[in-house]
């Protein structure tokens, strides 16, 4: 029988609404969209697009963490954008944190994120 073992690691920001910031099922870990809340205020930090991404991508790497598991576990990312506009701004940082072998990725704008957030990431880790 697999389980299902929600994910609340420490120093991770605190969902905005009744989801769990990971799940680890199975072979998988399943991160929720990450906004770039600053986890000390629960806030989106200030800088537009290009820090959010980078605060977005570092919620993400702390959930996993919570998991035992890095980044270059990663298998597939989807990014919302507020505007598609602001996709190479996103991609500048996003190819910082994912260099070598790239997970999977779609991304698409949105209408509107919680906060008015320019960007939300979710990703699936393999275990391994």
């Amino acid at each position: 029988m697999h389980e299902r073992k929600p994910i609340y690691p420490p120093g991770a920001a605190k969902p905005l609404a009744p989801y769990s910031p990971g799940i680890d099922a199975a072979c998988f870990v399943f991160v929720s969209g990450q906004l770039g809340l600053d986890p000390a205020v629960n806030k989106l930090v200030p800088g537009g697009i290009e820090a959010e991404t980078r605060q977005a991508l570092t919620n993400i790497q702390t959930v996993l963490a919570g998991a035992e598991l890095t980044l270059d576990k990663v298998v597939k990312v989807t990014v919302f954008l507020r505007d598609i506009n602001d996709f190479a701004a996103m991609n500048s940082v996003y190819g910082q944190f994912f260099v070598n072998e790239p997970p999977a990725r779609s991304a698409f704008q949105v209408a509107a994120l919680p906060l008015g957030a320019a960007v939300e990431i979710e990703a699936i880790a393999l275990k391994s």
